[in-house]
Formats: structure tokens, C-alpha cells, sequence
């Protein structure tokens, strides 16, 4: 049998790199229990997200819900939406935002007053790095160029250091990974200020391949289930903010779709 894959990439900062081992760690000995083949011991950490969503052999992966929607190559299937407890997320339900950061010091005081300045963002396919940035930018643009310049940085992360450093002036950064950074790098996010915050939307899905079968999703979502209610595990899903899940498909990441409707109905189909 083809060795299987599993990746916890998205939020998976160093201090958070132990916490996601031992989640995978339980989530193994129930897939292996409930009959499960192939499952990997643990994460790979070598490889980039995006080409991990393209491996057939991906058994659990975290996936960024815009490209899910906006590009038909990507063939994932979504297993659950994770309910996370983090300063501005609603931890009633699946769904996040993200907040808009700029310099504590740069003398701006509205979103509007980023007109003409420079963004940047994480990945053009990012919801909450651009998708989210948009819906937030477009009732206000008033023309299809706010920006004077848009830099990609490569992680959220980037994007806070790029605006802390002046390389640019603002970004939108998911608040699952702010709170993150607020937490283990508070040096860093002290030097930023939250300008704005985007509409919610669901938070990013947990997927596997199009290929994996209807019994093996089955067992994935009573893992992540039996994870969420282990008390033995309630201090790293503390430390990732997890307080749940949502059994779901593709069809709970519509409102994604429909944030960037809105936007283009605005006159603002792409950020710049």
C-alpha cells in the first residue's frame, strides 16, 4: 500500500509544533483502532501545504478554503470545520475573520486612510490574507485600484514582520494566527495596531483527497471527535484555540464564494 499522508501546516508555529504531535498522535491510535491502513506516524513538515493538497495519498490535512472553491484542480474533500476560541473569532460556531494590521505609529487612524499605501499578503489564493482583505477593502475602494502597491509575502507571519519593519503598511491576518503571534511573539504584534476587521467566514476546513473513501472520512470525523472531548488533550487544544468541530462538505465554504461576489459587484474584483 501507497504510504499515506497526514499535515497540520496551517497553524503549526514552533511553539505550537508539539502540541499539533500529540493531537496526530491520538488522532493515529483511533484511525488504527477503527481499522484505518496506512496511517503515518506523523506529520510531514517537509513538504509545503499547497503541494500536499495535491498529493492523492493526503489522509488529513488543514486547508485554506478559498483555493477550494476558486480553483476546480484542487480535489479535496472537506471532512469538518474546526470551532476555535481565539480573541475575534465567535466560538459558538465555525467561522473566523481577519484582522487588518498596520503600524501602531504610522499617524493613520481609518481604513481609508490606506489609500495609496502599500499591502501586503500572504498568498493571492489566501481568504483570509486577500479574500477577506477585499470584502473588506471593496465598500470603500470607490475604484478598482485602492492600493499603490500589493506585495506577496508568503505566510501571514511575513506579513506581520513585513508591516512592523515599514516594508509595507497594512495586511490582513487571520485571527487564529494573530492571537498566535499575540501570544508567542507579542514582541512583534506590539508594534502593530488592529486598523479594521474583515466579515466573518468559515474557518479553514480539515480535508483529505478526493480519493479517500466514504468509511475512512467516517473514522477521520470520530476521531477528531473523540480528540475534541479527550480531557487528556484539553491543554493543546488550548494552545491551537480549538474548542470543536463541525461535520461539513464543501458546500459550508459558500460564503467565501460570495464574499468575493460582493467584492466584484463593488467594482473591486482583485486587491491592488
Amino acid at each position: 500500500m501507497t504510504p499515506l499522508i497526514a499535515s497540520l501546516g496551517m497553524y503549526d508555529h514552533p511553539a505550537q509544533q508539539g502540541t499539533n504531535d500529540r493531537i496526530w498522535s491520538a488522532i493515529v491510535r483511533i484511525l488504527r483502532t477503527r481499522g484505518v491502513e496506512g496511517v503515518p506516524d506523523v506529520l510531514d513538515r517537509k513538504r509545503h501545504v499547497h503541494d500536499l493538497w495535491r498529493d492523492p495519498n493526503l489522509l488529513f490535512g488543514q486547508a485554506c478554503g478559498y483555493p477550494l472553491i476558486a480553483d476546480d484542480s484542487l480535489a479535496l474533500q472537506v471532512i469538518a470545520l474546526p470551532i476555535y476560541d481565539v480573541p475575534g473569532s465567535t466560538s459558538s460556531d465555525a467561522t473566523h475573520a481577519s484582522v487588518l494590521v498596520a503600524r501602531a505609529n504610522d499617524g493613520r487612524r481609518s481604513l481609508a486612510d490606506y489609500r495609496d499605501t502599500r499591502a501586503a499578503i500572504n498568498d493571492p489564493q489566501s481568504n483570509t490574507g486577500m479574500n477577506l482583505f477585499r470584502a473588506t477593502l471593496a465598500p470603500i475602494a470607490e475604484t478598482s485600484v485602492f492600493f499603490a502597491s500589493v506585495v506577496q509575502t508568503g505566510s501571514h507571519r511575513a506579513s506581520v514582520a513585513a508591516v512592523a519593519a515599514g516594508d509595507a503598511d497594512i495586511a490582513a491576518i487571520d485571527t487564529v494566527t494573530y492571537a498566535t503571534l499575540m501570544r508567542h511573539e507579542p514582541d512583534l504584534t506590539a508594534l502593530l495596531k488592529v486598523v479594521a476587521r474583515s466579515p466573518a467566514s468559515p474557518t479553514l476546513p480539515f480535508v483529505t483527497s478526493a480519493i479517500t473513501s466514504i468509511e475512512t472520512i467516517a473514522a477521520l470525523r470520530f476521531a477528531l471527535q473523540q480528540v475534541m472531548a479527550d480531557h487528556c488533550l484539553a491543554d493543546d487544544r488550548a494552545v491551537l484555540g480549538l474548542a470543536g468541530i463541525v461535520t461539513a462538505n464543501v458546500d459550508a465554504l459558500a460564503p467565501i464564494l460570495r464574499l468575493e461576489q460582493s467584492a466584484i459587484r463593488c467594482g473591486y474584483p482583485d486587491l491592488r
